[in-house]
């Protein structure tokens, strides 16, 4: 039931505004020909694009895009999959079906991207900025920035669909959801980390990155550390103890054994969370989301885990 909440506001957002879609829906270009669809100019990270005032065919590249307009309630023509799953997201559920698969985070395939002429492409620099310009040529395309945080890309991309207002209330409906979850687990005054493991590294998770942004809001500090422009640390089995805290929560990139995880849990004991308060959780969800409907579960999962410990 609680998953759902922020998920039933969003869809009841959307109502209101389309009640209101006259009043908010801009212009379209003044010198736009007449036979051809309206645009509207849409600021974002490597530059302004017009794109269409109602996107029929959109097609989304990085999986907070994927999120952002699947918890508006507008099913992209085409996506990618992620690097570790088969498919799409497995947190999305029922959500994707119908989409039509366009290649991988890592290598978008272009042709198949061409083949289901969209009038829209979203995506982030991080992932694709080199192939800009040539989506560009198939449709325009709109872009994030990570660094800016999950909200501010979630903010964009709505915008970019045209679905502004939903946005803000959807977000407004998060804030009310953390407030909730803060105060069912006692997060207020507690301490939490967020460790991934990977192949050849370990990455302590801080306030900036989706999940760490997440347990901040919800109450708990997250450990002090050098992260690097992403909100990342890099730790090895010898200076695990930075991700000390009240609560550990831990994730797996792909096959455990492929990565540092045995190394590190073997001799990471000495750590107050451990084991009684060490979590492990969904890297898709926690890491992969990265949108309002991922919010949602990692909400769920912080209640669910938390609720009935006693480690606060």
């Amino acid at each position: 039931m609680r998953l759902r909440l922020l998920t039933t506001a969003v869809v009841t957002a959307m109502a209101l505004s389309a009640c209101g879609s006259d009043a908010e829906e801009p212009s379209a270009t003044a010198d736009q020909e007449s036979d051809g669809p309206a645009t509207r100019s849409v600021t974002h990270v490597l530059g302004t694009t017009e794109v269409p005032v109602d996107p029929q065919r959109v097609v989304t590249l990085d999986t907070p895009h994927l999120d952002t307009a699947l918890a508006l309630d507008i099913t992209p023509v085409g996506s990618v999959h992620s690097d570790v799953a088969t498919g799409f997201p497995e947190y999305l559920g029922e959500r994707t079906e119908g989409i039509e698969p366009v290649g991988t985070i890592e290598e978008p395939n272009l042709e198949s991207i061409a083949a289901l002429e969209p009038d829209l492409i979203l995506s982030s620099s991080v992932r694709h900025e080199d192939i800009y310009d040539e989506l560009s040529q198939i449709a325009p395309t709109v872009f994030t920035d990570y660094t800016d945080g999950w909200r501010s890309m979630f903010t964009t991309t709505a915008d970019a669909l045209n679905m502004a207002e939903a946005g803000t209330d959807a977000l407004a409906g998060y804030d009310a959801r953390v407030d909730e979850v803060g105060a069912a687990v006692g997060a207020e005054g507690a301490t939490a980390s967020i460790v991934r493991f990977l192949p050849e590294e370990t990455r302590v998770y801080g306030p900036e990155t989706f999940s760490g942004s997440l347990l901040a809001d919800v109450g708990f500090t997250l450990p002090q550390l050098e992260y690097d422009e992403y909100s990342m640390a890099y730790v090895s089995a010898e200076l695990i103890d930075q991700a000390d805290a009240d609560i550990v929560f831990s994730t797996t990139y792909g096959d455990p054994a492929a990565t540092t995880k045995d190394g590190i849990t073997a001799v990471w004991d000495f750590l107050e969370a451990v084991p009684d308060c060490a979590f492990e959780v969904a890297d898709d969800e926690w890491m992969l989301g990265i949108g309002l409907i991922g919010a949602e579960v990692v909400l769920e999962d912080i209640e669910s885990t938390l609720n009935g410990s006693d480690c606060l």
